[in-house]
């Protein structure tokens, strides 16, 4: 006959502790959810149905795991149509949370290495390179910086760059932000455009790798072929240009002719004098 357990030591199935179950209100109540957002990511397929038990609806550790994952969604910038279809996926076990966040890793991970940041007066000039009079307004004018009290936001210290390499070959800064205007333009279509084709053909190249991976392989390799293309493309457009015979058509500056110097003067400099 087996011994019993002694009285204050637990059998197995005693040492299991019981999944926690929540009313809908002391779900709202552990989350901070409001009961009807609850209901209302239930209506959305974002979060899994209650178990009901005669007319009570039962919930349990894996919807509140599930209502703090919505809540981080929401904070990286995904709506709601978007954590419905991933947490359809989760659900189906066609989708590896993990996975999910390395590839947001990788997108939050800056391609031109270029981010804002707040400078000083002094700062700004060092990053400019110069103190011209009028600098600050004209970078003002053209959105590079906002002035914040007494700091500037910088929003692009690369374009910065850019900009003040463009002034010192005569280029003004508002034709040089109208000329980032249409790169603009034409790469937001270009981005959108190979981003489609990417995600449309994943199967024909993923193979063994996940998504956040290849991600940080196609990086480096997309911004070399932006650069080559790019280069290539203007290298054809200025040799049409050439051969179109516009390049003399364009305004060319005058240059002063040098003032003659006496006889005086010279016969001074050929003396050595």
């Amino acid at each position: 006959m087996p011994t019993p357990p002694p009285e204050d030591e637990a059998t197995p199935e005693e040492a299991t502790p019981r999944p926690r179950e929540y009313s809908i209100d002391e779900l709202a109540a552990e989350t901070r959810v409001p009961s009807r957002t609850i209901r209302f990511y239930q209506s959305k397929g974002a979060l899994m149905a209650p178990e009901i038990r005669g007319r009570v609806a039962f919930y349990g550790d894996k919807h509140r795991d599930r209502l703090k994952l919505i809540a981080q969604l929401q904070d990286k910038g995904l709506r709601m149509d978007a954590i419905s279809d991933l947490a359809a996926g989760l659900d189906k076990g066609e989708l590896d949370l993990a996975e999910f966040f390395g590839v947001e890793a990788q997108l939050q991970t800056s391609w031109a290495n270029d981010r804002p940041r707040t400078v000083t007066e002094d700062e700004l000039y060092d990053l400019a390179g110069t103190k011209r009079a009028g600098l600050l307004a004209d970078l003002q004018r053209t959105r590079l910086v906002e002035r914040k009290g007494e700091v500037f936001l910088l929003h692009s210290p690369a374009l910065l760059a850019v900009a003040m390499k463009l002034e010192a070959a005569g280029v003004d800064p508002d034709l040089g932000i109208a000329a980032s205007e249409v790169l603009r333009k034409h790469l937001s279509r270009a981005a959108k455009d190979l981003v489609e084709l990417f995600v449309k053909r994943a199967d024909d190249f993923l193979g063994d790798r996940d998504a956040a991976e290849t991600v940080g392989i196609l990086r480096p390799v997309g911004m070399e072929a932006v650069r080559v293309l790019f280069g290539r493309v203007m290298e054809g457009e200025l040799r049409a240009l050439f051969e179109s015979g516009k390049l003399t058509k364009l305004p060319r500056k005058t240059k002063k002719a040098a003032k003659p110097e006496g006889a005086l003067s010279a016969l001074k400099k050929r003396l050595g004098k």
